[in-house]
């Protein structure tokens, strides 16, 4: 048995989960009934990654700040403005591709309930109040603002503490970081209990009527990962993008579409990072802050669903109008993971740009739980893979130079 478990260990992780997609889809379509239980395997595995992900980003910003020697090198500020850029480029290419391919919906109820936020100005408000949460209250909520609010303030506090002291968090960061170890080698298993709960209990057969919206959607998110992030990597680089790009959506972005989060993704990232030998400093920061404003698929849905409603009700979105659709898509998006229901919640904030009523605009945010099975799982995907590929080409342009 020890010696099966460690050659099942050996495998590469990718192929492992492949191996898990494949049974739990095999199970979904033969013995959905008699398999039922393995469905559990996956809400255990989410929840696991979900738990420790808050406490690792804790300590591993506090250390990393803590034992950061002055004068060096972060690329903190190159991460955040391809961060910034890469999701205003993401709204922008959603806009044009509604424009060249407009999509109309069927309109139905069903989402009358949720109560978005009324302006952006509650979603800027909304952000704010996360920084200044109570510590403690941060953690146990996953608020990865006020998480990393705290924890920069308690890594600057520490930067005069004693050797001793920094040892310590040192071996606390790489405890958790063992225990994040442990978890995603359980990858395989949860991801199979994942699969088959989607494909026995959703189906796909809702998805059909929005089989032309569900593709535009997830082209063009493809079409960002593929083309937009390694254009950007090349520009700041100035190396061929792909072989990281490529890595990054097959060993990031490949979790985050089962998990369908980007904080459950965080120690992914993480430990991806480590394997690609980036600077702890940074990537210590810049993943998680990522996990919080680097939404560039959520630009995508916001603006792609708004356009769609909009030409379903025969608006005219003349460019200038457009414009502004693609700053407020991308400002928001930065502001989904502080909003209750991420990026679909924000399309009635985005459609009352063009006046466009919340009654018709909540019936646009129950299409997206529709399609969400498969338009969350690309977004988030899309979201967590850029976070690595941007912190990494920070890194590559500092050696260029």
């Amino acid at each position: 048995m020890k010696t099966l478990f460690e050659t099942w260990n050996r495998i590469n992780l990718v192929s492992r989960i492949v191996v898990g997609i494949i049974v739990g889809i095999l199970l979904a379509l033969t013995v959905p009934e008699a398999a039922s239980g393995i469905a559990i395997l996956g809400t255990l595995f989410i929840g696991a990654l979900k738990a420790v992900a808050p406490v690792l980003v804790f300590i591993l910003v506090i250390n990393a700040l803590a034992s950061h020697v002055s004068g060096k090198a972060t690329n903190m500020k190159m991460v955040i403005v391809l961060y910034l850029v890469g999701t205003f480029l993401a709204g922008l290419v959603a806009v044009i591709v509604s424009f060249l391919f407009p999509t109309t919906l069927t309109l139905k109820t069903g989402a009358e309930e949720i109560t978005p936020p009324s302006g952006i100005t509650e979603v800027l408000e909304s952000l704010l109040f996360n920084i200044v949460s109570n510590p403690i209250s941060a953690i146990i909520e996953a608020n990865y603002l006020g998480i990393l609010a705290w924890a920069v303030l308690f890594g600057i506090a520490l930067k005069a503490a004693s050797a001793t002291t920094k040892t310590m968090l040192s071996n606390v960061s790489d405890a958790i970081t063992k225990i994040v170890q442990w978890i995603i080698s359980l990858a395989p298993i949860g991801i199979m209990g994942i699969v088959f709960d989607i494909i026995s209990s959703t189906g796909l057969s809702a998805l059909a009527e929005y089989g032309r919206l569900i593709v535009i959607l997830v082209v063009t998110m493809f079409f960002i990962a593929l083309v937009i992030n390694p254009l950007m990597v090349f520009v700041v680089a100035r190396r061929n993008p792909y072989p990281l790009v490529i890595t990054c959506i097959k060993e990031s972005g490949t979790m985050a579409f089962f998990t369908r989060s980007s904080a459950a993704n965080i120690p992914v990232n993480m430990a991806l990072a480590e394997k690609l030998k980036l600077n702890k400093d940074t990537y210590a920061v810049s993943i998680p802050l990522g996990a919080t404003i680097n939404m560039a698929g959520a630009a995508v849905t916001i603006s792609v669903l708004t356009m769609a409603t909009a030409h379903t009700l025969n608006i005219e979105v003349d460019i200038l109008t457009a414009v502004i659709l693609m700053v407020l898509a991308a400002v928001s998006a930065a502001g989904a993971s502080g909003v209750p229901g991420g990026s679909l919640l924000l399309i009635p904030l985005a459609c009352s740009l063009l006046g466009i009523s919340d009654d018709i605009a909540m019936q646009v945010v129950a299409i997206g739980f529709i399609i969400g099975v498969v338009q969350d799982s690309c977004e988030t995907a899309l979201n967590s893979s850029s976070d690595i590929v941007f912190t990494a080409a920070a890194e590559y342009a500092k050696e260029r130079k």
